[in-house]
């Protein structure tokens, strides 16, 4: 099925309160994934390798390094007519607003869908992640001679309480939503019996739910239609009910691996699970890569240092002696002598900091970029450009759930993450007294 005829609307999301702060400086799809990748290249990986190449990504806040990230990385040749582009909120004639949800934001972009040769509209989220041919779910799609098409992913009555869910008829149609059921009786509304997820391909193990995973595929004409006649703000709550009241709205089975990557506790996992030994989302796979920027880079030097179970950047300098369990190491990381890093993310560093600035901040009594000897980190985020000094103690010794930000350290979803550009200096722990309050 030719997919030269859809147009991808990528959302890169509102404020990114819940992944604070790693998203003081950049917006959620910038959010660095993996030690080399950033989260919005598994959507546009997505793209490209399913044969869509025409791509907008519509953006809010914090989206100078998104922006940066994908001028430097999608580039398509002059033949394939295929592009990357970002729409960022604009005041213009008719909209002097911000985006007020993600429907208002196609909505106020809704020129670039008016293009004669556009016939279908994928509409895809920028913070998860997952690995998708939208060629299947056009083929899905067309079969049914569907006005819209949502993926959705069968899971357990435990997770239901945090998805949108689906009630399906035995062809594949969807009859009702419900947003994040609580109750038995709600479950029970819109359960899909586990003989019908199978004659799908896809082993029930139990799961009687199908959840919306946020990716939409609707005819250009049909969300053009949803689009000018209401004024509805968002696709899930609004726009996605009102089309299966008043369209063909069918299913699109889905049963790999996907994360929304939402929160701090998810985005700390989600690495976590990567780096592990049967990590249960494969980035090496020759035909679907997930793609990213070439930095260029040298090899990571490693000088006697135990690594296990974990995913080493680019870059990186590891010191004689250290130890690295069940992490992920970013780009450009400097670790010091007898470090200890376990259960951590380490988003890595921008830059080398030269000989000669090391100097001058040592003067300054800053210690260098990166990590000092004899540091302890566990269960942590360290955020780029940090500045630790040596013999410090990066662990949530404490337990605690939510402590107040600062520059240096602060602790949310029970992560404790050191902020971007952060200054730790020899000798830091956490003080019990930053949990009071």
């Amino acid at each position: 099925m030719s997919v030269q005829r859809v147009l991808a609307l990528v959302l890169g999301g509102g404020r990114g309160t819940r992944l604070y702060p790693l998203t003081r400086d950049r917006s959620k799809p910038a959010v660095p994934l993996a030690g080399k990748y950033r989260i919005i290249d598994v959507p546009l990986s997505n793209c490209i390798n399913s044969g869509v190449q025409r791509i907008y990504v519509l953006t809010q806040f914090n989206s100078v390094s998104l922006h940066r990230h994908i001028r430097r990385t999608y580039t398509f040749d002059p033949f394939s007519g295929g592009f990357v582009e970002i729409l960022a909120a604009q005041q213009t004639l008719d909209n002097s607003g911000w985006y007020q949800g993600t429907a208002d934001a196609v909505r106020q972009n809704i020129r670039y869908l008016q293009q004669p040769d556009i016939r279908h509209v994928l509409i895809l989220s920028g913070d998860q992640l997952y690995r998708m041919n939208y060629a299947d779910m056009l083929a899905t799609h067309m079969a049914h001679k569907a006005d819209v098409t949502i993926a959705g992913i069968p899971v357990h009555e435990e997770a239901a309480s945090g998805l949108g869910i689906m009630r399906v008829d035995d062809d594949g149609q969807v009859e009702g939503f419900l947003e994040k059921p609580q109750t038995r009786a709600e479950l029970d509304m819109v359960r899909t019996s586990p003989a019908w997820i199978e004659s799908r391909g896809i082993p029930a193990q139990g799961r009687s739910l199908m959840a919306s995973m946020g990716i939409y595929l609707f005819d250009r004409d049909c969300l053009l239609d949803l689009l000018t006649k209401t004024d509805y703000q968002d696709f899930g709550r609004e726009v996605f009910p009102a089309a299966i009241r008043a369209k063909r709205v069918f299913l699109h089975p889905f049963d790999g691996y996907w994360e929304d990557i939402g929160t701090i506790r998810s985005y700390f996992q989600c690495n976590l699970d990567l780096a592990g030994a049967a990590p249960p989302f494969e980035l090496a796979r020759p035909e679907a890569p997930i793609y990213s920027r070439g930095r260029f880079l040298p090899p990571s030097r490693i000088d006697g240092a135990g690594i296990r179970s974990s995913l080493v950047s680019d870059g990186c300098l590891i010191g004689q002696g250290a130890v690295i369990e069940n992490s992920v190491i970013g780009l450009r990381c400097r670790i010091g002598r007898d470090v200890v890093i376990r259960n951590s993310v380490i988003l890595g560093n921008d830059f080398y900091e030269a000989d000669e600035d090391v100097i001058a901040n040592t003067a300054k009594g800053l210690p260098p970029v990166g990590i000092g000897d004899g540091t302890v980190i566990e269960g942590a985020i360290i955020d780029k450009n940090v500045r630790i000094g040596r013999r410090t103690r990066i662990v949530n010794d404490h337990g605690w759930d939510q402590i107040a930000d600062s520059t240096t350290f602060t602790v949310r979803d029970g992560v404790a993450i050191v902020p971007k550009d952060a200054v730790v200096p020899d000798g830091w722990h956490p003080d019990p007294g930053l949990g009071s309050g």
